[in-house]
């Protein structure tokens, strides 16, 4: 077992976001978050990555107390991809995925071969090589999305915690990442709103609704019609598809 939250309650000034959130995230599994917006998925992830500190309860990485691990040591382990991420800097793409590997350098080393080769691998593990010298201020939303990826990678991260990383993604694209994602050995936790590629690719889902987890378990035990109507306000059928055999929903017009 890699992630552990238990009884998680967060706010922001007294309004609860989260309200009592207990789940588990096993060793190299994908799990979906889902939920309607305002729901608490963002801020959920945030706590998942150290980002923010929960009002009540607690988070453990292998049994660990995150707020106990300090910060560096959590970011050699942990990446997070945020959905807008925006700088004023000019700088390429590479540079971005450069700052990547500050968590593995200490303030005096140099830049190292090993540390070039770990962005050249994440760029090229993001399919995003022939970008590498592009300006990122010139990129379209998608490139940065992807740019932002690379860059989680070149962390070297066991576990990879994403907010709609699919956001600004043409399909193709996205497509491609949820394969890459989902190809990838290590440990992940992704909001997702498209619930077909949630169901194609994740091991697991967690679904939320106004701050609490309403289901858990596999796409086949979550995804259900009275699921869909009740926490998306949507009418559906759901069927196996005949692809991939995984469920598939088709919403009523």
């Amino acid at each position: 077992m890699t992630i552990r939250a238990e009884h998680l309650t967060w706010k922001a000034g007294k309004t609860v976001i989260l309200d009592g959130i207990s789940l588990e995230v096993r060793t190299g599994e994908m799990v979906g978050l889902l939920g309607p917006n305002g729901s608490g998925k963002t801020s959920l992830l945030r706590l998942l990555a150290g980002l923010k500190r929960p009002d009540a309860g607690r988070i453990l990485l292998d049994d660990r107390e995150i707020g106990t691990i300090r910060r560096r040591a959590l970011a050699r382990r942990v990446a997070f991809v945020e959905q807008h991420a925006t700088t004023t800097a000019n700088l390429t793409v590479a540079d971005v995925v450069r700052l990547g590997r500050h968590p593995h350098r200490s303030l005096l080393a140099g830049w190292t071969p090993a540390d070039e080769d770990a962005v050249a691998r994440a760029l090229a593990v993001a399919g995003f090589s022939e970008k590498r010298d592009a300006r990122w201020q010139r990129l379209s939303g998608g490139e940065k999305q992807r740019a932002q990826i690379a860059k989680a990678l070149a962390q070297s991260p066991t576990e990879l915690i994403l907010d709609e990383p699919t956001n600004h993604l043409d399909i193709e694209h996205q497509i491609g990442v949820l394969r890459l994602i989902a190809g990838l050995p290590v440990t992940s936790v992704i909001a997702l709103h498209d619930l077909n590629h949630a169901a194609m690719f994740c091991d697991r889902l967690v679904v939320l609704a106004r701050g609490r987890v309403v289901a858990a378990g596999t796409p086949e035990d979550i995804l259900t019609e009275d699921l869909l109507r009740s926490v998306f306000s949507v009418e559906a059928r759901v069927a196996p598809s005949p692809h991939h055999a995984r469920p598939h929903i088709h919403f009523l017009r």
